[in-house]
């Protein structure tokens, strides 16, 4: 998947969701729906298979360095988070899932 190699080449940086669509080569309409599909799919694919979510390099330009809601909702769905998206909680989690992306490469 192209949003999984994107990220695996940003090694231990962060990326904004526009940025992402741009550097996956998306034009519009919907280039950031498509980008949070992208995401959720990867998302998906690490819960499986026991993996940090990789989807957490992916950060909201207007949320201080956090995802946005839609990750730590489906980081819940998937029983990984405890459904805040925001806050001391979502800031711990999110710093987590870096740390454990960093300690795997």
């Amino acid at each position: 998947m192209a949003a999984r190699a994107a990220l695996t080449d940003l090694g231990d940086s962060v990326i904004t969701y526009q940025a992402l669509a741009r550097a996956l080569g998306l034009q519009p309409p919907h280039t950031i729906h498509r980008v949070i599909q992208a995401l959720e799919s990867t998302m998906r694919e690490d819960a499986a298979a026991g993996r940090p979510f990789i989807a957490a390099r992916v950060i909201s330009r207007t949320r201080g360095g956090l995802p946005a809601p839609g990750f730590f909702d489906l980081a819940t769905r998937l029983g990984r988070h405890d459904g805040s998206e925001s806050g001391a909680a979502a800031r711990a989690f999110h710093e987590a899932q870096l740390r454990r992306l960093a300690d795997e490469t």
